[in-house]
């Protein structure tokens, strides 16, 4: 429920601030005054986009703010949680648009998308206007309409879980047999890949203990040779053993040693440079009769060396590690293949039980629309009669069609206001009054079916008078004791019978017209009443008028 709307430099309103009743709030004024340039800043706060041409004032900012009670409105409480918003029973909407076009939205001061106030606006206000009847050609739209009228909360939201499943399966299975597809096609390649590299048993190798050991093998013949010479020079030269030789040194400094400590020292370090000498001529002795001159295991292991390299070339690697990771990759690929069947007939089980849960949900929930058509069409073809279209008729089409998110039924409301005249689709027939009053009627009927938001008709009396009039503002009446009803009116049959009587009127005491509002007293009411009957110096009979009418 809106509780308090405040209007800053918003076309030709300057500053407007109203509270309007809990039940039936009636708006009149002049033509022109911007009793619809209201609905126009409502709008904003429900999420329409705004231009900069619409500021009074070009310097100043505009500011559209609205106060609601959305205590009963439990599903926006969900919404506020997605949103992170913090929530309150009485809530904060705010618009801003700057001089540079820049625009902003809040909610209890949190800033928000417009497409958060969208989702907020479908339950805070129902602007009955020329788009919303427009709407009600729309199949889908006519759909909402029934199942509100049914109460198929329930019972729609029960199928659409099962139709997101059944989409859900669907996507699953079809990925899977796509998969399937491209991965057989690759199977051959794959497992010829493999082999190559299960055949290279790259898990034993060693790729620079390998290359240091071929590069032995290949060079093992002046190898053995060097290390041979090496040997014979520090030992066995006949000429010239370097041991031998150093071993003489030796003897003769331990025979002059008596003589220095120096000598003593050196002759030391000397014979610590022998014992190393003798060590290091062991292991050249032994690394010489180590060495093998083996072309077969040269062989061998220069074609597993070339079997590698073939092999990281191939994949455009350069390590046996990224090797293994590619044959990894590849023994997945081909489990996947052998694996994937099961995974299809699973997926297609699971898809079959999930397309039978949604068509036991449509059913279910298609029986529950069939089941109200005829009270649906009874209840709002009296309310259109008694509204002054006698001859009025009204049908609804229907027939099924595959699973969609409303379920497996297509409905068309047929219209026909005149006698004689078939009924037609109503996205075919021509709005205007007529139309407009049956979009009036339907919104009647679903007020006592679901908690409607605010509910704001802007002339939807137009084309009526008399004691149609009278019956359609009793209708707003019956609305209004469990919804907040606010009605745009010219005819002073509706104005009369209002909670809260609001006039707009123009104001032009400054250099610049403005618009304001005032909430009229008693007295206020019955002489706006009687200018709306016997026009702008309303004669005694129009202000008796207006008070029978006010207290009829």
């Amino acid at each position: 429920m809106l509780k308090n709307l405040i209007i800053k430099n918003y076309a030709l309103i300057r500053e407007l601030e109203m509270e309007p009743a809990a039940q039936l709030n009636i708006i009149t004024g002049e033509t022109g005054a911007g009793k619809s340039i209201m609905l126009g800043a409502v709008g904003l706060l429900l999420g329409n986009r705004a231009e900069t041409k619409v500021l009074y004032d070009e310097e100043v900012k505009c500011i559209i703010e609205g106060t609601f009670d959305i205590s009963e409105y439990k599903p926006l409480k969900q919404i506020f949680e997605e949103e992170g918003l913090d929530y309150s029973n009485e809530s904060i909407i705010r618009r801003e648009i700057s001089p540079g076009g820049k625009s902003r939205a809040f909610v209890n001061d949190t800033p928000v998308t417009l497409d958060v106030l969208r989702r907020m606006g479908a339950f805070l206000m129902d602007v009955h206007s020329q788009h919303d009847t427009l709407m009600l050609g729309s199949n889908t739209y006519q759909l909402d309409v029934l199942d509100a009228f049914a109460g198929n909360i329930a019972q729609k939201e029960a199928y659409q879980l099962t139709f997101k499943s059944f989409r859900q399966a669907a996507s699953a299975c079809r990925k899977l047999q796509e998969e399937a597809t491209e991965i057989k096609k690759e199977a051959d390649y794959n497992n010829f890949l493999l082999e190559e590299l299960h055949a290279a048993h790259l898990e034993d190798l060693n790729q620079q203990e390998m290359e240091e050991e071929l590069e032995k093998l290949e060079n093992a013949e002046e190898i053995k040779v060097k290390l041979a010479g090496m040997v014979q020079a520090l030992e066995y030269s006949e000429s010239m053993a370097v041991n031998s030789t150093l071993h003489g040194v030796l003897v003769e400094l331990k025979q002059i040693g008596r003589y220095s400590d120096s000598y003593r020292k050196l002759a030391e370090r000397l014979d610590s440079c022998l014992i190393e000498l003798k060590d290091i001529s062991r292991e050249l002795e032994s690394e010489e009769g180590e060495i093998e001159l083996d072309a077969e295991k040269t062989f061998i292991l220069q074609e597993r060396l070339r079997v590698l390299f073939n092999l990281q070339q191939k994949h455009g690697v350069a390590e046996v590690a990224e090797l293994l990771a590619i044959q990894r990759e590849l023994e997945a690929k081909v489990s996947r293949v052998q694996n994937l069947d099961e995974e299809i007939e699973a997926a297609r089980q699971e898809l079959a039980k999930c397309e039978k849960d949604m068509q036991a949900a449509a059913t279910k929930l298609s029986e529950s629309r069939l089941k109200i058509f005829k009270a649906f069409v009874d209840e709002v073809t009296k309310l259109i009669r008694d509204l002054g279209m006698p001859d009025a008729t009204l049908l609804i089409e229907h027939k099924t069609i595959a699973p969609l998110q409303t379920g497996t039924d297509e409905v068309n409301i047929l219209f026909s206001a005149n006698k004689g005249v078939k009924p037609q689709p109503l996205k075919s027939v021509a709005s205007g009054g007529e139309f407009s009053r049956l979009m009036f009627c339907i919104k009647f009927v679903l007020a006592d079916k679901t908690a409607l938001p605010t509910i704001v008709f802007d002339e939807i009396d137009t084309g009526i008078s008399g004691e149609i009039a009278l019956k359609m503002v009793r209708m707003m009446q019956v609305m209004a004791c469990n919804h907040q009803v606010i009605s745009i009116s010219h005819l002073p049959q509706i104005a009369a019978k209002g909670h809260a009587h609001y006039f707009v009127y123009k104001d032009n005491s400054t250099d610049k017209t403005f618009s304001r509002i005032k909430k009229l007293t008693e007295e206020e009411r019955v002489s706006e009443i009687a200018k709306m009957i016997g026009g702008a110096k309303p004669s005694a009979v129009a202000f008796e008028s207006a008070r029978e009418l006010m207290a009829g």
